[in-house]
């Protein structure tokens, strides 16, 4: 037999070196949208990454380590998305429906990135479900700062941006959890249904905006 590239490691099939992002898209292969990350073993990662068990520890702690790190990436990812969909409109020009429709499809693209952070804030441990939380923390961050700016361009007030952003934000990811299980034919009652509920929100923030003392907005705005 020829000798192995020394890349090679010498049991055949393994790897001598490996990234964190190799085991992370490992990981990824081995899971989809009606398999948790909790359920992975080290051993099934690492061997589907070809390396030897000990090499995993290399990169991380444990599963659970990577686990958080694959919630992490999901997040950024999908964050990335949803936020040029909301930068190429305006809110009277459909950002609303816009984002939702980029959510939806992005749930039904096979990106299992983002069903790592539908599936993980329900069924996974403390640790996943606190990682999940972060993104989604972040992702409502990030849409407040929008919300402000929509309603500063329109010239009303919005009561408690921070609180609306979450709502709509944990909103989308419950339904976006729901939609992995349902047949791709709901998806246009699914993206109707949250673009009117997502409105709903912002007009009722909205409406008890002008109900808010001038102090008050400006407060609550900053």
């Amino acid at each position: 037999m020829a000798n192995l590239p020394e890349a090679e490691h010498s049991a055949v099939g393994r790897k001598a070196t490996i990234s964190r992002e190799d085991l992370l898209a490992a990981a990824l292969r081995l899971i989809g949208p009606h398999r948790s990350v909790s359920s992975l073993s080290l051993r099934e990662v690492a061997r589907e990454a070809g390396i030897a068990p000990n090499s995993f520890y290399r990169h991380f702690r444990d599963v659970d380590d990577l686990a958080v790190a694959l919630i992490d990436l999901a997040g950024q990812s999908l964050r990335r998305i949803v936020g040029a969909a909301r930068r190429r409109a305006t809110l009277s020009n459909g950002v609303i429906r816009n984002s939702v429709e980029v959510f939806m499809e992005q749930v039904r693209a096979d990106d299992r990135l983002l069903h790592v952070l539908l599936r993980e804030g329900t069924v996974g441990s403390d640790a996943f479900k606190r990682a999940v939380d972060r993104e989604l923390t972040f992702f409502e961050d990030e849409l407040q700062v929008d919300l402000i700016r929509f309603a500063a361009a329109d010239g009303v007030a919005l009561r408690d941006p921070a609180l609306a952003a979450k709502a709509i934000t944990r909103l989308a990811f419950a339904v976006g959890a729901m939609a992995v299980d349902l047949p791709p034919e709901r998806d246009a009652e699914l993206v109707d249904q949250l673009a009117t509920m997502v409105r709903m929100i912002l007009v009722g923030a909205r409406t008890l905006g002008t109900k808010l003392p001038p102090h008050s907005v400006a407060t609550e705005a900053n």
